[in-house]
């Protein structure tokens, strides 16, 4: 927690990460449907890190985060799609401050040719870090721990951009749980999240987000009714 007003280097990375995904306009505030049916007061849209200047700056964030926390892992693991060039980009970062690691990736259908196999990149072996953009059910991170495990590997911990602390949908029903406290609690899996909704929440109550104020008491509204316990 922040201590006589100065934040702590994690609030500060997870500040600067929602004024550039502000910026990029990867968050948006407005009426939006989500996965689950709902209608939702903001939207994030990492597709729309569609520069390499973009990218690169997400890798920096991701990569911040992940040294803050102190995580020991062995290789990187990026799920089809949008981990693919997530995992890729981080990899690299990570490799540009000394901290070189493996990567894969899956294929959605399994090659019947050359190499084949639905694998790509380093063989999966070790404590493997899974990184996505964010987790509304946590299917692609079932998936990825199935692979993973079926290569004799450990699935080890998940790195994404957004918690967005809500409620999980099975069969279509509500459920207290978020999918990152399913993944926590269920799977054992470490998760570590860039920004939270509560990140969120914090910097629409602060001077850099004069004009959003208005926004603020609908995404309020919002975790009242949706918000993971």
């Amino acid at each position: 927690m922040a201590v006589d007003g100065e934040k702590s280097k994690s609030s500060a990375i997870a500040q600067d990460f929602v004024q550039f995904a502000l910026d990029a306009g990867v968050l948006r505030f407005g009426e939006f449907k989500t996965k689950a049916g709902r209608m939702s007061p903001y939207f994030f849209n990492s597709g729309l890190f569609d520069d390499g200047a973009k990218i690169a700056r997400l890798a920096g964030f991701y990569a911040d985060r992940l040294i803050e926390s102190g995580l020991e892992f062995d290789m990187i693991f990026g799920p089809a799609y949008k981990g693919i060039p997530l995992g890729a980009t981080v990899a690299a970062e990570l490799a540009r401050r000394g901290r070189n690691y493996p990567f894969a990736y899956n294929r959605k259908e399994a090659k019947a040719h050359g190499e084949g196999g639905n694998l790509v990149g380093a063989p999966l072996k070790g404590r493997v870090l899974i990184v996505d953009d964010v987790m509304s059910a946590g299917t692609a991170v079932r998936e990825s721990i199935a692979a993973i495990e079926a290569a004799g590997a450990t699935p080890h911990a998940v790195a994404i951009a957004l918690d967005r602390q809500e409620k999980a949908t099975e069969n279509g029903v509500d459920v207290d749980h978020s999918a990152v406290q399913y993944v926590r609690n269920q799977l054992s899996l470490s998760v570590i999240a860039i920004a939270t909704l509560d990140d969120l929440l914090s910097y629409l109550s602060g001077d850099a987000a004069a004009d959003l104020g208005a926004h603020r008491e609908r995404v309020l509204a919002y975790r009242a009714r949706y918000g993971a316990s």
